[in-house]
C-alpha cells in the first residue's frame, strides 16, 4: 500500500497476508481462477474502492470464452462498492461513501463528444478501473483502483437505501436508454425485442417505459415467460415459423416500427429485416463481435428504405437518467437477478453467464 491518508482520517486495514488480495484472474480462453494478487496502489488524485457486487456482463463472457484479449486480465465493469481510501487531492469523495463507477468517461471536446459519438471518443476507450494487469474494469476482485478522470467525473454516489446489487444495474441500464433513443422508439409504436436474456429484458421494459408496444421472442420458456411478467405484450419461440404472421396481425399487415436485437447472432439481422415494416428501423444492440458475419437483401435497405442501427457501450449524457432508473426502482431490475455467487466460485460463475441455464438472468458476484 502507499499508506495515502483518506479523507476522514482513516487508513485503509492492511491485509495481515502483504497486502494482498483475492481475484478471479483470465488465463487464457475460457480460464478464470480464483489468485492472490497485490492490492492495486493508488496516486493522490485517486481512489480505492472495495468492491461489494459486480455484475457479469455479456461482454466480459465473449473476451473470456473467446479469447480476445491476451492474458493476463481482471474483468468486471459493472461495479458497485465502498471507497476504502480516497488520496489526499480528492476532494469530492471520501471514505466510506457507497459508489457505483463508470469504466469508460469521455473527454467532452473531441470530434466524437461534439458529435454525442461518446463511446468512439479516443479517452472513452481507455479504461479507467483496474484490479492490476492491464486495465480492463477489475470488478471481479476485491478492491479497484478509479483513476483520476473516472474520479473527477464517473462515480455516482448510491442512496443508502438502495443495495449494491441493484446499484451494478445502472451501467446496463445506460447502454440500453442509450439504444432505446437512438432507436427513436415512440409511444404508440409496435417494437419487437428478439432475445430476452437480460439485457433483452431490459430493453423491452425500457421501450415500454417510452410507451411502446412490445412483442419479444426468445428460444428458453422461462424468458418468454419473464419478459410476459415485466410487461411484454406477448412473447413467442424464436424458432415459431409464424412469428413474422403474428407481428403482421398486430400492425395492419405493416410489420413492427423498430425491431432490436438483443441477441449478437448474425442470422437474426435478416429475420429482424423480415418483422420490420417498410420505412421502419432495425437496432443491434452489442455487435461488438468482430467474427459476426450478418447478409441481408440489398431491396430491404435500398427499396423498402428499413434502417440498420448499431449501438454500442453507454451514453455520456444520459448517466444520471439511468441511475435514476435504478435507484428510484422505476425499472425493477431486481427480478432480473437469479444468481449470487461469492467471489471465490468467480469460475462457476463466469460458466452460468456463458451458458445460461432454463432458470438463469443475471448474475452477480459478490466479493463480500
Amino acid at each position: 500500500m502507499n499508506g495515502t491518508q483518506l479523507s476522514t482520517g482513516q487508513r485503509l486495514a492492511v491485509s495481515p497476508a502483504a497486502d494482498l488480495m483475492r481475484a478471479g484472474v483470465y488465463r487464457g480462453a475460457g480460464k478464470v481462477v480464483l489468485e492472490s494478487v497485490p492490492i492495486p496502489a493508488i496516486s493522490e488524485d485517486e481512489v480505492l474502492v472495495r468492491v461489494d457486487a459486480c455484475g457479469i456482463c455479456g461482454t466480459d463472457v465473449k473476451k473470456i470464452h473467446k479469447g480476445y484479449v491476451e492474458p493476463p486480465q481482471i474483468f468486471g465493469h459493472e461495479i458497485a462498492g465502498t471507497i476504502e481510501e480516497a488520496g489526499r487531492a480528492v476532494r469530492n469523495w471520501k471514505y466510506g461513501q457507497r459508489v457505483v463507477c463508470f469504466h469508460h468517461v469521455p473527454c467532452e471536446r473531441c470530434f466524437f463528444c461534439e458529435r454525442k459519438f461518446f463511446s468512439q471518443c479516443a479517452q472513452y476507450k481507455k479504461v479507467g478501473v483496474t484490479a492490476g494487469f492491464q486495465p480492463n474494469g477489475g470488478g471481479f476482485s476485491e478492491y479497484v483502483r478509479v483513476m483520476n478522470w473516472v474520479v473527477q467525473r464517473g462515480v455516482i454516489e448510491i442512496p443508502s437505501q438502495v443495495e449494491f446489487e441493484r446499484a451494478v444495474f445502472v451501467e446496463p441500464v445506460n447502454t440500453c436508454w442509450k439504444a432505446i433513443r437512438k432507436a427513436r422508439i415512440e409511444p404508440s409504436e409496435t417494437v419487437v425485442v428478439l432475445g430476452q436474456g437480460p439485457i433483452g429484458l431490459l430493453l423491452m421494459m425500457l421501450a415500454r417505459y417510452v410507451g411502446a408496444s412490445v412483442l419479444t421472442t426468445d428460444p428458453l420458456l422461462s424468458r418468454r415467460q419473464k419478459s410476459l411478467q415485466l410487461g411484454a405484450e406477448d412473447s413467442w419461440d424464436s424458432s415459431d415459423a409464424h412469428v413474422r404472421g403474428r407481428v403482421a396481425a398486430r400492425t395492419d399487415g405493416r410489420g413492427a416500427d423498430a425491431v432490436l436485437v438483443a441477441a449478437p447472432l448474425g442470422p437474426l439481422l435478416q429475420q429482424a429485416l423480415d418483422l420490420t415494416r417498410p420505412g421502419g428501423r432495425v437496432l443491434l444492440f452489442a455487435y461488438n463481435d468482430p467474427l459476426i458475419r450478418a447478409g441481408f437483401s440489398g431491396s430491404a435497405i435500398g427499396v423498402e428504405e428499413k434502417e440498420i442501427l448499431g449501438s454500442y457501450s453507454s451514453d455520456w449524457d444520459l448517466r444520471e437518467e439511468a441511475a435514476r432508473f435504478v435507484f428510484a426502482g422505476i425499472l425493477p431490475v431486481d427480478k432480473l437477478i437469479t444468481h449470487r455467487f461469492p467471489l471465490a466460485e468467480i469460475g462457476e460463475a463466469v460458466a452460468l453467464a456463458a451458458a445460461p441455464s432454463a432458470d438463469s438472468l443475471k448474475v452477480i458476484v459478490k466479493s463480500r
